[in-house]
């Protein structure tokens, strides 16, 4: 095989930041040769080279794709500013790492959306890329362009850029859609027959096959196929038997820091408890563990393959995976020598295993992060936390007298019901917990407290009991972070903690983008011909951009942030199916309001309606 030419030339790479983010040849990245294949496919992180090689779920249909000889998968990121304006001014078309050659040369351009402020990013791909922007002007031989991650379960807003949607776990349609693809192609069928037959595959969705009309007041009317033969409503994708599927285990090692330069080792999917700001919690339901045999072998393979001095065990709740004892107290004794080290993000403090975390942790006993995410024992109960302030102070205790010394606590201000006692009440626990700290004896804990409080803006989500809720606006949001501050400034251990809060011009924007319908696609268009890219780094975004862009296509934000929904509202996302039913979720709106604790899945099973995957903890009882 012949050496592959970099796109870019010495010169360039000279002028940029980080030139090795465009260079490809990384260890363990797959190498064919593209004219040997039938299908090219290139998957697309819209964010910078950093962000996006530490997501795993690239990694994982990386894999996937290129163990078919018939498939190239190759990479492709958002460049940075500075490369950005040379390819423009330079004409330079975007390139994937492997081969260097044009994206739009290839057969399909997969991306990834992971968080609604990447969408300009999206129409950054597509335009250095030299494809049509809007789906309905591409024609034959385009690249086709199907999204995926967690923000398709609202497509809407970015409908218009895109051929098809991919709604669930990749793991379990793409050869099908693949075999399809080659079928079509060697029979010489067209785009739009490829993808009415594509749209017949489960968990796929076509946009341009589908119509949506509005009432008088802006809200849907009805959303219906165009034809008798495509699916009323799709349901998302699962995999059921997380111990018998695609894992990559020679993961791609990249060429520069990244933001998690780490191996990832994913103990289980979705989440039991059920809280009801979490979008995460719903649409990947239900909870999937893996075995322990599973995660052995790939441990193994992956630290074997990279190198890497850190594994980190990945899920929504480690500490509800039922063998995390087991698998922390393997990975401490097989690798704890070769001065690996393990981490063990997303704890609950109610869980929180001191014997576990002692093994886990080095000998500086770096920060603790826990997510309380309320201040207030009924703010707790009306999200379906499931804490009490004695599991809280219990925790951080038992983490004091464990050698811990910082600790960071994650608020949300602005939730459903929230009332300024909620708000103060962030600041009344952040002082319990450091009163915590300093009754143990002195000879028992460190000599200070550190304690972070970090509170973000609440934005509602579809597929969540809070998708109903108006969302706070700008000024009731300061009103409560300054009551916060003030709380905070006023309590005996003040200087113990400090307080950091999220932007909320950005949340806004994102609320929007979050619920928003087809009709914001004409916004996003708007704002990115004003210049718009990397929206989710401060540094570049501008929100008057945003305004202005909506002020010109006569769109309110308003009518998208402030509405209180009505039961029987057709939301935008409501042709898709997760699993968890419309009526349970109305029903856990209705106990945010009083409040009251639903059980987790453990405790009892609640009919959110996931048993239909026929999978996961529904039915763990009867194994």
């Amino acid at each position: 095989m012949k050496e592959t030419k970099l796109a870019l030339s010495d010169e360039i790479l000279m002028q940029i930041e980080k030139p090795a983010r465009y260079i490809g040849g990384e260890v363990n990245m797959t190498v064919k040769d593209p004219d040997k294949v039938k299908i090219r496919f290139c998957m697309c992180f819209p964010d910078v080279y950093e962000v996006g090689m530490s997501h795993l779920g690239i990694q994982i249909i990386y894999d996937e794709l290129n163990l078919r000889d018939d498939v190239y998968c190759e990479r492709v990121y958002s460049p940075w500013p500075d490369l950005d304006k040379i390819m423009r001014d330079k004409k330079i078309p975007l390139f994937a790492l492997e081969s260097q050659q044009p994206v739009r040369d290839f057969d399909f351009l997969g991306i990834t959306l992971q968080y609604e402020m990447c969408y300009t990013n999206v129409l950054q791909v597509l335009d250095l890329s030299g494809i049509p922007l809007l789906s309905s002007e591409r024609k034959e031989g385009d690249t086709l362009v199907i999204g995926g991650g967690p923000c398709v379960y609202n497509p809407e807003p970015i409908a218009d850029f895109f051929d098809m949607f991919y709604i669930g776990e990749a793991e379990t349609r793409y050869y099908e859609l693949f075999d399809l693809y080659n079928s079509m192609k060697d029979a010489g069928r067209s785009r739009d027959e490829f993808l009415h037959e594509a749209g017949k595959i489960p968990g796929i969705y076509v946009p341009k096959f589908y119509d949506v009309t509005y009432n008088e007041d802006g809200t849907i009317n009805e959303f219906a196929p165009k034809y008798s033969d495509l699916p009323k409503t799709i349901r998302r994708e699962v995999v059921t038997d997380m111990s018998n599927t695609f894992y990559p285990e020679t993961p791609l090692l990249p060429n520069i820091q990244v933001v998690q330069d780490r191996v990832v080792l994913e103990i289980m999917r979705g989440c039991i408890r059920g809280c009801r700001f979490c979008q995460a919690g719903w649409i990947y339901r239900p909870t999937r563990e893996r075995s322990i045999e599973f995660l052995k072998e790939k441990a193994r393979k992956m630290l074997d393959s990279t190198g890497q001095d850190e594994i980190t065990l990945s899920s929504l709740s480690s500490s509800d995976y039922s063998h995390i004892q087991e698998i922390v107290t393997w990975l401490v004794e097989e690798y704890g020598k070769k001065h690996v080290n393990v981490a063990l993000p997303s704890l609950r403090i109610d869980a929180f295993s001191l014997d576990v975390m002692s093994k886990v942790q080095d000998i500086s006993k770096s920060s603790l992060t826990f997510a309380p995410e309320g201040g207030t024992q009924r703010m707790r109960d009306a999200i379906n936390k499931g804490l009490t302030k004695e599991n809280i102070i219990n925790g951080a205790t038992m983490a004091f007298r464990g050698g811990w010394n910082k600790v960071k606590l994650y608020f949300m201000l602005g939730q459903p019901t929230e009332t300024l006692a909620d708000a103060e009440g962030i600041g009344e626990l952040a002082n319990d917990i450091a009163v915590a700290f300093y009754e143990i004896p002195v000879e028992e804990r460190q000599k200070r407290v550190n304690i972070t409080v970090s509170t973000s803006f609440f934005v509602p989500k579809p597929f969540t009991p809070f998708q109903w809720s108006p969302m706070a606006t700008i000024p009731e949001y300061n009103e409560h972070r300054t009551a916060l501050s003030e709380k905070i400034k006023s309590v005996i251990n003040a200087r113990s903690i400090r307080y950091m809060w999220h932007d909320s011009e950005t949340s806004q924007l994102e609320g929007v983008l979050a619920r928003g319908d087809r009709k914001i696609s004409k916004v996003l268009l708007s704002v990115y011909k004003k210049g718009a890219i990397f929206d989710a780094w401060n540094e570049y975004f501008d929100y008057s951009k945003w305004e202005e862009a909506f002020a010109e296509n006569n769109i309110d934000m308003d009518f998208y942030l402030y509405r209180e929904r009505t039961k029987d509202e057709i939301f935008p996302w409501d042709f898709l199916d997760v699993g968890v039913s419309k009526k349970f979720l109305w029903r856990e709106w209705e106990r945010a309001q009083e409040p009251v604790v639903t059980p987790n899945c453990r405790q009892k099973c609640s009919g959110c309606g996931c048993k239909v995957f026929g999978g996961g903890v529904c039915y763990e009882s009867q194994n």
